[in-house]
């Protein structure tokens, strides 16, 4: 559990969930993107 409070309490570890998070709002954008032209 020391991980995650070094996680939220730390700038970069902030840091690295904010482009984690960024990563996976654009994979899942990336892929409905996809579906909705291959589905056409």
């Amino acid at each position: 559990m020391k991980v995650w409070l070094d996680l939220i309490s730390t700038d970069y570890g902030l840091m690295s969930l904010i482009v984690i998070a960024v990563m996976v709002v654009a994979m899942l954008g990336f892929a409905y993107y996809v579906v909705k032209h291959i589905g056409k």
